[in-house]
């Protein structure tokens, strides 16, 4: 099958960026970017930002996404190296050590996934949860769920870490939930989880969780904030305007796409270069989804 593409590339005139150009060429290359899905709109952030720093630079863009399946996103990750001169790969879900074997034969970075020896950019949202759950003990809730979110995502395992931690710290009982994919569908399945758990407050792996959930729980007569409590991530387009607005970690998607395909660029013929991890802050912004736990305003009887 690689052969195949090798062939047809070669036929079309196609040369590595990595290699020696020719005069006629008419980019510097092509850079690919692997998304895990298209559903979550914090990846049209992402894409912009990719997309306009490789254009900047000469480069021709190409965009995939592996519906969050391992398979697919080997499978593509491999068809790539063969095809296109570097890869940005997002919150990838394989393993280390494929991901490495594929890096030895075409220049990657990545965004939200930490791999030895390769370089890459991570947004803090483990920090900016933490502030979240700060934000929540301080309104008096002490029992708060952490909807999770898929499988193989390294991004939920380093803010559940991160939660766990910051509980401790203050006192309160963590408790996480499911394995949700970032949809509006499993946003309404995951509030019902949350509801069952006793938890006055949440804070969700995504935005698009964390809207879904809103819609359910005023379905079901549940009122944000006096009965519960909701935090999202990544301040996409939309939680401004949500029913209640929604306090969120404001993540900067578009920053990140950019610092990334930069990276990747400057590994470009300097493959021996050490690897290089770059962080970018978060915070929380408020809005109306969070509030007091009212039970902790009654006073106790007798």
């Amino acid at each position: 099958m690689y052969e195949r593409i090798a062939r047809k590339a070669r036929e079309m005139g196609y040369e590595s960026a990595v290699l020696p150009g020719t005069a006629e060429r008419m980019s510097a290359g092509t850079i690919a970017l692997v998304l895990p899905n298209l559903s979550n709109p914090f990846n049209l952030d992402l894409i912009r930002g990719c997309q306009a720093q490789a254009q900047a630079a000469g480069f021709m863009f190409v965009l995939l996404s592996t519906d969050e399946s391992v398979h697919v996103e080997s499978t593509w990750l491999l068809e790539l190296s063969q095809t296109v001169d570097g890869i940005v790969l997002a919150s990838a879900r394989g393993d280390d050590e494929q991901l490495r074997e594929i890096a030895d034969n075409i220049p990657i970075v990545t965004i939200n996934r930490e791999v030895p020896s390769l370089s890459g950019i991570v947004i803090d949202t483990p920090a900016g949860c933490a502030q979240g759950l700060e934000y929540l003990s301080s309104l008096g809730h002490t029992s708060i769920a952490y909807v999770r979110g898929p499988e193989g995502s390294w991004t939920d395992q380093e803010r559940l870490t991160a939660l766990t931690e910051t509980a401790e710290r203050l006192g309160v009982t963590l408790t996480p939930v499911g394995r949700f994919l970032p949809t509006m569908a499993s946003g309404a399945a995951a509030a019902d989880v949350v509801e069952l758990s006793g938890a006055t407050a949440a804070i969700f792996f995504n935005d698009t969780l964390a809207i879904g959930a809103l819609t359910r729980f005023k379905s079901r007569g549940i009122s944000v904030p006096g009965q519960m409590s909701v935090i999202g991530c990544d301040d996409i387009f939309g939680a401004s305007f949500s029913e209640p607005p929604l306090t969120t970690v404001t993540a900067f998607g578009e920053e990140a796409g950019r610092a990334a395909t930069d990276l990747l660029i400057s590994r470009f013929g300097q493959r021996r270069k050490s690897p290089r991890v770059d962080r970018i802050a978060t915070h929380l912004t408020v809005r109306e989804s969070a509030g007091r736990d009212l039970r902790s305003l009654v006073e106790p009887s007798g």
